[in-house]
């Protein structure tokens, strides 16, 4: 009897060994399952990429306004990128600009300080050229033509800036006119299914307002070039100014 016992006891030790080890395997195999279904969700959201998005938001929008705010960012950011290599090519140092004039009218004269200007690029250098281009003459005349030219070198400089505002201000009207359009387009397959249906509404107004994102983006975008254009312009003015006051002075204890 004591034998039998035994036997059942090993038995079912046996047994609950058996579930046991069913039971991890089953819960390894979940567990291995769902993190493969995880992997594969992350892997399929990952082969989706920003430009794929942007190019289904953009579909989606219609290329018609869509495509006309697209042409406001091409143009303005190439209108930018123009601006802002001119006016790196415009920056000079102007204090050793200076000391190089004032070093030239002091060891060669006028002649040699025009010298300086000549092999020297950017506004400030053409400015000081043009004023000691007539500084033999009196310095009334020098500072009249430092004042003349420095307007001319300030237009250059703003030189098609105000197309960049006019972009930055047309794409988001673009954008709005785009989400009016559509909302109309809505409202008419509303009127001619004679039924408020969700998706009907849902989807015209999804497609709305990507033209207004869109151009609101694009406005975003040219304002920070557009803000960092003025900026550099504002710098260059700047010394162009003192740079006037600091040739008068010049001119004037050279005339001494």
């Amino acid at each position: 009897m004591k034998r039998l016992f035994s036997i059942l006891a090993i038995t079912c030790l046996m047994a609950i060994g058996t579930v046991n080890a069913n039971a991890t395997t089953a819960f390894a195999s979940a567990t291995a399952t769902v993190t493969s279904v995880t992997q594969d969700e992350a892997a399929a959201s990952e082969d989706v990429s920003f430009h794929q998005e942007l190019k289904k938001r953009f579909i989606e929008g219609g290329p018609g306004f869509m495509g006309i705010v697209l042409l406001c960012l091409i143009l303005g950011l190439a209108i930018a990128i123009e601006r802002i290599i001119f006016l790196n090519l415009s920056t000079t140092n102007t204090k050793k600009l200076t000391q190089n004039v004032e070093d030239a009218l002091n060891s060669g004269g006028i002649e040699a300080a025009k010298e300086v200007c000549r092999n020297t690029k950017g506004p400030v250098a053409s400015i000081f050229y043009q004023g000691l281009d007539r500084a033999d003459e009196d310095v009334d005349a020098a500072e009249k033509a430092v004042v003349a030219y420095g307007g001319v070198q300030m237009g250059q400089l703003e030189k098609n800036v105000s197309w960049i505002s006019l972009f930055i201000a047309l794409a988001p009207m673009l954008g709005f006119m785009g989400t009016v359009i559509g909302m109309i387009q809505a409202f008419d397959k509303i009127e001619a299914a004679g039924d408020m249906q969700p998706s009907l509404v849902a989807g015209g107004i999804k497609v709305a307002l990507l033209t207004t994102v869109f151009g609101l983006i694009v406005a975003i975008i040219l304002q920070i070039f557009y803000n960092y254009i003025i900026a550099k312009i504002d710098s260059i003015v700047n010394d162009m100014e003192d740079a006037s006051i600091t040739l008068m002075d010049l001119l004037v204890r050279h005339k001494k």
